[in-house]
């Protein structure tokens, strides 16, 4: 099982970034996908989630109107696009993979970090 997530950077405060995350080993299209980050010093907080098929989504209030989570079931991967990003945003960024089947499934990416600074 890999989840492996790209895109992250520098970017300036109000500017924009698209993070992947490409999936393998599983059956992409039967998990929920996530992503989280974390800051230093800070829990890891959830940032938006997805569901299997795409057709459920959910943010954080933070993140509501500024970031776009979506999924490529044929590609096997999940995308975060981040719009008018803040001195507040920048952390580690996680994808996550989950599903419950009598156990829970439950796999992380490396992580990929974000950095907003002008």
């Amino acid at each position: 099982v890999q989840l492996v997530e790209s895109g992250g950077g520098l970017v300036q405060p109000g500017g924009s970034l698209r993070l992947s995350c490409a999936a393998s080993g599983f059956t992409f299209s039967s998990y929920d996908m996530r992503w989280y980050r974390q800051a230093p010093g800070k829990e890891r907080e959830l940032v938006a989630a997805i569901s299997s098929a795409g057709g459920s989504t959910n943010y954080a209030d933070s993140m509501k109107g500024r970031f776009t989570i979506s999924r490529d079931n044929a590609k096997n991967t999940v995308y975060l696009q981040m719009n008018s990003l803040k001195p507040e945003d920048p952390a580690v960024y996680y994808c996550n993979a989950a599903r419950w089947a009598g156990t829970l499934y439950d796999y992380w990416g490396q992580g990929t970090q974000v950095t907003v600074s002008s």
